[in-house]
């Protein structure tokens, strides 16, 4: 016989306790194969597991999706505070702009070099120092940097800010999503292990190849070692032959 695997994926869970509990349900009463009391089981797990599955499957899709954007927000911003520095940094450097007004925006009068906006958390400091710093040397009678100016500086951190928080929303979602289908896997293993136990017990007095179709009818699956010959009828009927005319051999001598 192959040897059977249990399924690997939530979405081939949810397929094999359907496929059990739809098989079991339409079964008549000369082949009971399943317990009312594992088929009732099965059918009061599927519903909210299939619910938990679904709900991962679309905040994965969403948090996908989300981040495509989200990378696109993270990197405008970084780019029009970098470049917003860069700018403030030559003026000093030309002097048009006084280097002591640098510590307006929490920067190192004598050094011109960028802070280090690599994280978000940078950026959010750095955003917010900026853009408080330009709007105190203006309010302190200071012309104004262009290319870029502060105000669209600020646009595309306010743009930042929104999507950051949006995003910690999704990761938060995903850990709690997580967080429940966890259990509920280990839980879905153990009763689709029951239920193909129990479907191999009942008919492990039929040949091979009639026992295993009857199990892939359950939704068990079945894998062949590398080399192995793959069951089929002929494969019952020769059996049948041997064992008819060897009435004391047993199955497991001849499988």
């Amino acid at each position: 016989m192959p040897y059977r695997r249990l399924p690997n994926t939530d979405v081939a869970r949810v397929h094999a306790l359907r496929n059990a509990i739809e098989r079991a349900s339409m079964a008549d009463y000369t082949e009971q194969v399943l317990p009312y009391k594992v088929l009732s089981e099965a059918q009061r797990f599927l519903v909210p597991f299939e619910n938990v599955v679904m709900q991962s499957k679309d905040n994965y899709q969403s948090t996908v999706n989300a981040n495509k954007q989200y990378r696109h927000v993270v990197q405008n911003a970084r780019m029009y505070i970098s470049h917003f520095i860069q700018v403030l940094n030559l003026s000093v450097i030309r002097g048009e702009i006084k280097k002591d007004q640098k510590l307006l925006y929490g920067l190192d009068p004598h050094q011109h070099t960028v802070p280090d906006l690599s994280t978000e958390e940078a950026l959010l400091e750095w955003g917010k120092k900026v853009i408080e710093g330009e709007q105190k040397r203006m309010a302190n009678g200071g012309f104004p940097i262009y290319n870029p100016a502060i105000n669209k500086v600020k646009v595309y951190y306010d743009i930042f800010c929104e999507h950051q928080k949006q995003h910690a929303f999704h990761v938060q979602n995903s850990e709690r999503v997580h967080g429940d289908l966890e259990p509920m896997r280990a839980q879905a293993d153990a009763i689709i292990l029951n239920i193909w136990n129990l479907v191999e017990d009942y008919y492990k007095e039929l040949l091979p190849y009639a026992k295993l179709m009857k199990c892939q009818m359950y939704g068990l699956i079945y894998y062949y070692r590398k080399g192995e010959r793959k069951l089929s009828a002929e494969t019952d009927r020769k059996l049948k032959e041997i064992r008819d005319s060897q009435p004391t051999i047993q199955w497991s001598d001849l499988e």
